[in-house]
């Protein structure tokens, strides 16, 4: 197996791009070439056409590749910085990636001939912990200057690099996307357009206030051009058709369909390589060519060699595992260097014995990672007479982010179906001589963090937003348990820390927490194995910036963390094995976390120094406040990689002090955090969830449309399928109805309507002798309210375009904006009925009669008695994406299978059941078996909204805000 390569050459030759590891050991004699196109991975021999020459760079290891539309790009590391050594294993962060197009041998040419020019040696000594099997020469650490790496204009602009130290300086990755965007995509249309950044952004300085005050109005919605594209003309078109199923054009979709969703991806490219530069240039990311840090110290692996390192890395935090499938599936497992995004850092200190003092002495403290990784090498090779009375240690912290629900603040919030919660971090604090010796004890304690195990939200247009709740309590019981089933599988026994406010709005989150942990306890805990908890109210508690009263808490926890202990390592053996974790969490998990998560970390330090014979006071010794500044930096890791920002309340994590200066100081930080939260975390978290594999492209063209992201973890069609059938078990009340189907579809908020905005999903079960129409109350899963309609009762039903919206080029696609309507009679058993007390699901599926004596029935206006006027009605319905709808039939056995037809087949196949039950259902109760089916009304086409008569709907000030937010996003 070949060693995994340290060092690359990257250049674009005839027959692909070519990447060369410069050690002979690393590479067999052989390279690998990506070919130009269809990016096929294989190896290749070196020769004079593909061989080093002057058009290279030189790169520290690989991403991946991304993979869009019409371009794929291989993201090289050229920029990294050691920042730790563990057993003489050098860590490095990354500090700059190079993004390679793969289009031709001419923009791979031209890329690299960039990024030549950004990568100029500054001069500064070699990095230290590298190991070459030939000798490479010293690596110097490049200044960093404006870079592009893709096509001439767009995406060379997209691909500017990071100032330097954009991590130390705690500048916001969202806030230079958005910063960037702002100032040259000014006007809405120029904002997704191709090429605007790089060509319209040098003229805009140039301008006047006058002249870009009339690009301005020019850029406001008369003519929106997205609009344009939607209806060809605004007369009725063709009748509706459903799609063929071996993908043949139908006439439900319009010519220009497939070109619009190519067009909007590659308008969107450059702020899509823009953010991939950025964010893997400074999020955080650290990665060795020889040690495995997915591994907690205690867990390393027994082969080292004979498995590749990625194939040993825990898939829980290998972030740019979807970025390397291609290289994977290739068998190039040289080049496959597995990242993790979080935190490490590194103190080295000496402790001097002091007799006749409570306290030793801390003789010295390193905290440059150079100066770190020095000590190591320096104590290593030191006499035991030399070292004398003290001892050198080393604290290491490593804090790893978990690749499940990942994203930002208030777009990743709680839990997912599959118990994974939003910012899960493991956090292990590593205490070990400075030379790594094995006959001396190593300890490893862990500590683990994570959003609260609940279905919640929160909104991020408020300063303190109020958590939204949703899911039944049996729903939010079954994630729950599977959180902590995994939590105690991986690390044993669990203490929870929940440090959120027992008043105000964070208190019914808190109480709905207490009274899961409660539930699961009462069932027998997880494996026989309660859940210990513990609310603790932050902010009562440190009232008046009093944040030393975090001890008591400590003290709470006391008995219960020295149970759990921390795992002892000696002589390559376990000594002792931690037991148990704590998992604290705030709202955010951030800055109160990080506030207690780093006083258990001073309290088992000083017990492990207990332990080695040593003692030092962390509270008032000045001389070890590099403890403080370590685990200050690991919060503010954190924090920037989840919110945007530094880590609040950073002055008294690192000085043990809280002032009115750290006070402002976060409130700067909340106001840019607000920042983020509006106008760029939206398009990040899509970036996100892009690179680690859990959406397609298809979700940047719904980004356009509506500039909002989806929680892709969340299994809607699994709530949407429970909901149907929640409604079938309630509603259905006659056992002689025959249940035919059910829709999850979108309808007008305001009854009796066709665009009353905005639109909401609803549940429209068929039988053979009516329509049920219930709308649901998602947050709740119950039943709001539902209407009959007698199949008999039909007066009217047409389907076709159906268009609520026309800012977006999606929401005018004839194609996919389809539906379909009924007028009906108010008479037979038309009624509504309202429920007036909540239903869980779980309640539900026990009795199937639970909650139908609380409907309570409401005669609709205009109802009346035989011989009475009636008025009529209207319901509308809209189709929802394949991939949001749900279905379920008695021929498809409830499986929903249905709910992968498109918009247009959904449409037909409803209308076309609809209208077959109402034939039988007009012959049954005439109790004739030929009853002409000219008695029925026919389903006729026409639309129901076409895009003309939506765009005259629709208002200024709408169109007006959503230019707004295109021109902000």
């Amino acid at each position: 197996m070949a060693a995994l390569a340290r060092k690359l050459l990257i250049c674009a030759a005839a027959d692909g791009l070519f990447l060369h590891p410069t050690s002979t050991l690393e590479s067999n004699g052989k390279s690998t070439c990506i070919s130009y196109g269809d990016t096929a991975i294989g190896s290749a021999e070196r020769n004079d056409d593909n061989g080093l020459h002057a058009k290279s760079i030189e790169a520290h290891g690989v991403v991946g590749l991304l993979k869009l539309a019409t371009t794929s790009h291989l993201i090289a590391i050229t920029g990294r910085e050691q920042v730790a050594q563990i057993k003489g294993r050098a860590i490095y962060a990354v500090r700059d990636v190079t993004l390679v197009p793969l289009s031709s041998q001419t923009d791979a040419e031209r890329a690299i001939a960039q990024a030549q020019k950004a990568l100029k040696p500054s001069g500064a000594a070699a990095e230290e912990g590298e190991e070459s099997d030939v000798g490479e020469d010293a690596e110097h650490e490049h200044e960093h200057v404006k870079q592009g790496v893709s096509e001439p204009a767009a995406i060379t602009a997209a691909l500017e690099p990071p100032k330097e130290g954009v991590l130390s300086k705690g500048v916001s990755i969202v806030k230079g996307v958005v910063a960037d965007q702002g100032k040259y995509g000014r006007f809405a249309e120029r904002w997704f357009s191709k090429g605007a950044h790089s060509q319209q952004g040098a003229k805009d300085g140039d301008k006047s206030a006058q002249e870009q005050e009339k690009e301005a109005d020019s850029a406001l919605p008369a003519q929106d051009e997205d609009v344009k594209t939607g209806a060809e003309s605004e007369d009725q078109p063709p009748p509706l058709q459903p799609q063929d199923k071996d993908g043949e054009d139908s006439k439900l979709e319009t010519s220009t369909q497939s070109p619009k969703k190519e067009s909007s991806l590659e308008s969107l490219t450059p702020r899509i390589l823009r953010s991939a530069k950025m964010y893997f240039s400074a999020s955080g990311f650290f990665f060795s060519y020889d040690h495995n840090l997915s591994r907690a110290l205690v867990q390393e692996d027994a082969s080292t060699s004979a498995t590749p390192l990625w194939n040993r890395f825990d898939p829980l935090f290998f972030w740019n595992r979807h970025l390397m499938g291609q290289f994977i599936d290739a068998g190039q497992d040289g080049l496959v260097l597995p990242l993790m995004e979080g935190f490490v850092g590194q103190r080295a200190f000496t402790v001097a014995r002091t007799e006749g003092t409570d306290h030793d002495e801390v003789a010295e403290a390193l905290q440059k990672p150079e100066q770190v990784v020095a000590a190591q090498k320096q104590t290593q090779d030191a006499s035991p007479a030399t070292k004398g009375n003290q001892e050198d240690l080393l604290l290491t912290l490593i804090s790893r982010r978990s690749v499940k629900r990942a994203g930002l603040r208030y777009l990743r919030r709680g839990i997912d179906d599959d118990g994974n919660v939003a910012n899960s971090v493991e956090t292990e604090q590593i205490l070990s001589s400075q030379p790594w010796d094995t006959s001396a004890k190593t300890f490893s304690l862990m500590q683990i963090r994570g959003s609260i195990p609940l279905f919640f939200s929160q909104t991020p247009y408020s300063f303190k937003p109020m958590p939204v709740m949703f899911g039944s309590e049996s729903t939010n019981q079954a994630a729950s348990r599977k959180h902590f089933t995994a939590v105690q599988q991986r690390y044993g026994s669990v203490q929870v820390a929940s440090l959120i406010d027992k008043h105000a709005t964070e208190k019914p989150i808190g109480e709905a927490y207490e009274k899961q942990v409660k539930l699961l306890n009462g069932e027998g805990g997880i494996d026989g194995h309660p859940i210990a908890f513990e609310w603790f109210d932050f902010h009562a508690a440190c009232k008046g910036m009093k944040f030393e009263n975090v001890s008591i808490l400590l003290n709470t926890l006391q008995t219960q963390l020295q149970t759990f202990g921390w795992s002892v390592q000696q002589n390559e053996d376990i000594l002792h094995s931690q037991s148990g974790v704590l998992r604290t969490n705030c709202m955010d998990c951030l800055d109160r976390t990080n506030v207690v998560q780093s006083a258990i970390g001073g309290w088992a330090l000083q017990q492990q120094l207990a332990e080695l014979g040593l003692s030092i006071n962390l509270q008032s010794d000045p001389k070890t406040q590099w403890f403080n500044t370590l685990w200050a930096d690991n919060g503010d890791s954190i924090s920037k990689q989840y919110a945007g920002t530094a880590a609040l309340k950073g002055d008294f994590t690192r000085t043990r002090k809280r002032n009115w200066t750290g006070a402002l100081s976060d409130f700067s930080l909340t106001l840019n955090r607000y920042y983020n939260n509006i106008f760029g975390d939206y398009f990040l978290q899509l970036n996100i969830d892009y690179l680690l594999g859990n959406v397609g492209l298809d979700a940047f063209g719904e980004f356009e449309a509506d500039m909002r992201g989806q929680d892709y973890a969340l299994d809607m069609r699994r709530v949407r399928q429970n909901a149907i059938e929640t409604c079938v078990k309630i509603v259905l009340e006659d056992p002689k109805e025959e249940f035919v189907g059910g829709w999850i579809l979108a309808c007008p908020r305001e009854a009796n309507t066709l665009r009353s905005l905005p639109f909401e999903e609803c549940v429209l079960l068929l039988t053979d002798a009516g329509v049920y129409f219930c709308r649901f109350e998602w947050d709740a899963e119950k039943i709001g309210s539902f209407e009959r309609v007698d199949l008999r009762d039909l007066r009217e039903v047409w389907r076709g375009v159906y268009v609520t919206d026309t800012l977006a080029a999606a929401h005018v696609d004839e194609g996919r904006n389809v539906g379909f309507a009924m007028r009906y009679a108010t008479k037979g058993q038309a009624v509504v009925r309202r429920n007036t007390r909540s239903v869980g699901n779980q309640r539900v599926a026990e009795d199937e009669g639970a909650g139908k004596g609380e409907l309570e029935k409401q005669a609709v206006d205009g109802k009346g008695e035989k011989g009475e006027k009636r008025e009529m009605r209207l319901l509308a319905f809209k189709a929802l994406p394949p991939k949001s709808s749900a279905s379920k039939s008695r021929e498809d056995g409830g499986d929903g299978a249905e709910g992968a037809m498109s918009e247009a087949e959904t449409v037909m196949h409803i209308c076309d059941e609809l209208r077959r039950r109402m034939v039988a259902a007009v012959r049954k109760a005439e109790a004739a078996d030929h009853t002409p089916e000219e008695k029925v009304p026919q389903v006729e086409e026409r639309d129901v909204v076409s895009v003309a008569e939506a765009r005259k709907g629709t208002g200024y000030i709408e169109t007006l805000g959503y230019s707004l937010k295109k021109l902000v996003w």
